[in-house]
């Protein structure tokens, strides 16, 4: 018998409960050994549910018992989510998380005092929710020198960006839709601003190329800015706009990394992936360029993949498993403009034949995009590939327009 604790009793930590409770018989037949909760630990009271006895209000309760072996935090968020699974590695017992924002910021810290002390520190649901994803990187393409990650990582925004592109919904109505549904949260900051997807890449990224990666290092950009004018620009040259993470390991060993929304190809795997989907992108020397997809969150997938770590780790209660990066450091990760890209921009000109000499002047061949009713006070065109520094100075240059619109291409 091994006994586990979850700590928080939300929707990730209640759908562990759940699977852990239901699927009993089956999990201890693929773990060896039945595994049984002893304790959950949540602030709030619940009198009607029919394990109502093993809640706590005390942390003390869990991490002072030699019983559990194992605790499965789901509460959330850095504090105090950080001080518990910390002191629960300290004290001896294996820690699963699906808590992204403490594995970006401190995961080299808890991975380094796990193996310190011969235990496991897992978080396969920390990315992809259901999406099986850090294992199959780890173990089943560790023969491959992977030196590029991209994908979609965040289902609001790309449920969002779906309406926007095949209903013609605007970012507000998008956004307003994502929020009635319960895809988007009252205050959705962390998902239309992007830090959702940059932690999920920053993990992505410190798995495969084996150096953390911290959040403040990925230069972060959202979709508020983008329009419904922009959708039908894209469409008009056969591309989707998709918030897009995207990491890549450079010869010199150094990392160019960045979140922000993206062109890419209608005929891109990723094009496809609609909705409230993940698509997660691995490119690596022998094996090529290898799709994720599924659900990225949920209370079922995401409890799915929590619980495969907690069998994982009752089979490995003697015997660490391999999973580990060094420490980050501040020179690792490049800055964002030293980058290569080509860039959609969408000018406001009331003289649009002296933008196009501008253009000309400034960024030599371009490529230029109209569609049906594209308003006549606009210039809308996509770059060659250039530094972002000489783009930016470039469009900088311009006199007599406004840049409304820019957004990076992708090839993907």
């Amino acid at each position: 018998m091994i006994y586990v604790a979850i700590l928080g009793h939300g929707v990730v930590g209640s759908g562990v409960a759940e699977v852990l409770r239901k699927n009993r018989d089956s999990i201890a037949h693929k773990a060896g050994e039945e595994i049984r909760i002893k304790r959950i630990l949540d602030l709030r009271e619940f009198p009607d549910l029919p394990y109502a006895e093993l809640f706590t209000k005390d942390f003390q309760d869990i991490l002072k018992d030699p019983d559990i072996r194992i605790v499965v935090e789901t509460m959330g968020g850095l504090h105090p989510a950080y001080d518990f699974v910390k002191s629960c590695l300290l004290a001896g017992k294996s820690v699963v998380t699906s808590n992204k924002e403490l594995v970006a910021a401190k995961g080299d810290e808890l991975l380094e005092i796990a193996k310190e002390n011969n235990l496991n520190f897992l978080f396969e649901a920390s990315v992809g929710g259901g999406i099986p994803i850090l294992r199959p990187i780890d173990q089943c393409l560790a023969a491959n020198e992977v030196y590029e990650i991209a994908g979609i990582l965040n289902g609001t925004t790309n449920f969002m960006l779906s309406k926007m592109i095949e209903d013609g919904m605007s970012f507000e109505d998008a956004l307003a839709l994502a929020q009635k549904l319960g895809y988007a949260e009252r205050n959705p900051a962390a998902d239309v601003e992007g830090h959702d997807a940059c932690r999920k890449i920053c993990i992505l990224a410190s798995l495969a190329f084996g150096k953390h990666v911290y959040p403040e290092q990925i230069h972060t950009e959202g979709i508020a800015h983008i329009s419904s004018e922009d959708v039908k620009y894209a469409a008009a040259s056969h591309r989707v706009i998709k918030l897009i993470g995207r990491a890549v390991k450079r010869g010199d060993g150094h990392l160019y990394g960045i979140v922000a929304p993206m062109m890419i190809n209608q005929s891109s795997l990723l094009a496809d992936v609609r909705d409230v989907f993940n698509g997660i992108m691995v490119r690596g020397d022998a094996i090529g360029d290898v799709m994720f997809y599924g659900q990225g969150a949920g209370k079922l997938p995401t409890a799915s993949a929590v619980v495969a770590d907690v069998i994982d780790e009752v089979k490995h209660l003697k015997a660490r498993k391999y999973l580990f990066w060094e420490r980050g450091s501040e020179d690792y990760v490049v800055d964002y403009t030293e980058g290569q890209t080509a860039v959609f921009v969408r000018l406001k000109a009331a003289d649009k034949q002296a933008a196009k000499n501008q253009i000309q002047s400034a960024l030599g061949q371009v490529e230029y995009l109209t569609y049906p009713e594209a308003p006549e006070d606009e210039v809308a065109f996509i770059t060659q590939k250039l530094p972002e520094k000489e783009l930016d100075a470039a469009l900088q240059s311009f006199q007599g327009a406004e840049v409304a619109s820019r957004i990076r291409l992708a090839d993907l």
